[in-house]
């Protein structure tokens, strides 16, 4: 499995960036996708996730506290795409974002080690 992200940048506090994740094969059927973000001096922190399609057109989604209401994460199952759109940016969201996967049935979704694929990461920064 591999995970490209993209679409990071320099934006002003109040702006948007959507950040896209493309992955290789097929795997937005059979894997869940999760953007993390990483800042300086801290720890990796869960931003938002989507479930596995399964052929399904229902899904779940969850977002983590600092992000909700601002963030979206959708899929584009004919890309094999995942985005992250982010609104009302705050400098505090200033991080590298990683997209990352996983297929294995987890308790919780939130922690970094419930999933084993990973891209390289892309900075956002958000200025005041």
């Amino acid at each position: 499995v591999q995970l490209q992200a993209s679409g990071g940048g320099l934006v002003q506090a109040g702006g948007s960036l959507r950040l896209s994740c493309a992955a290789s094969g097929n795997i937005l059927n059979t894997h869940r996708m999760g953007w993390f973000r990483q800042a300086p001096g801290k720890e990796r922190e869960f931003v938002a996730a989507i479930s596995a399609s399964s052929g399904m057109s229902y899904y779940n989604v969850y977002y983590g506290d600092s992000v909700k209401g601002r963030f979206t994460i959708s899929r584009e199952i004919a890309k094999n795409t995942v985005n992250l759109q982010m609104n009302s940016l705050k400098p505090e969201d200033t991080a590298v974002y990683y997209c990352a996967a996983d297929y294995r049935p987890v308790r919780s979704w939130l922690p970094h080690y419930a999933y084993d694929y990973w891209g390289q990461g892309t900075l956002v920064t958000v200025s005041s």
